[in-house]
């Protein structure tokens, strides 16, 4: 059974950080890319950021800059560093696992995800 497994969420003033973290289990977890995406309420499921499994990087437009994905393969993890972050960034972010080369900004490609951790940016 596949697992992921976020925290690292809460509430923070804007312009400080966050860092996010994502465990997984039950896959092997080298052989995935892993993704980062968010849903504020009444939005759709956006793409923040991604790492391959070959560790190449894309980051969303909003997310270039000040956050930093990376992953950590003998910890089957993968992290989200947030930093400068504004109220617009308030949401509940998703870690995901891709089995496939394409697309590593697209959900479609994504095959399992995590339960999300609420980040909550006050102004």
């Amino acid at each position: 059974q596949v697992q992921l497994v976020e925290s690292g969420g809460g509430l923070v003033e804007a312009g400080g950080s966050l860092r996010l973290s994502c465990v997984a289990s039950g896959l092997t977890f080298r052989d995935y890319g892993l993704g980062w995406f968010r849903q504020a309420p009444g939005e759709e499921r956006e793409f923040v950021a991604a790492i391959t499994w070959s560790e190449k990087i894309y980051y969303a437009d909003s997310a270039r800059d000040r956050f930093i994905i990376s992953r950590d393969n003998a910890k089957n993890s993968v992290y989200l560093e947030m930093n400068s972050l504004a109220p617009a960034d308030t949401a509940i972010y998703y870690c995901a696992a891709n089995p496939t080369d394409g697309g590593p900004w697209s959900a479609a490609h994504y095959e399992y995800w995590g339960q999300g951790t609420q980040v909550f940016v006050s102004s």
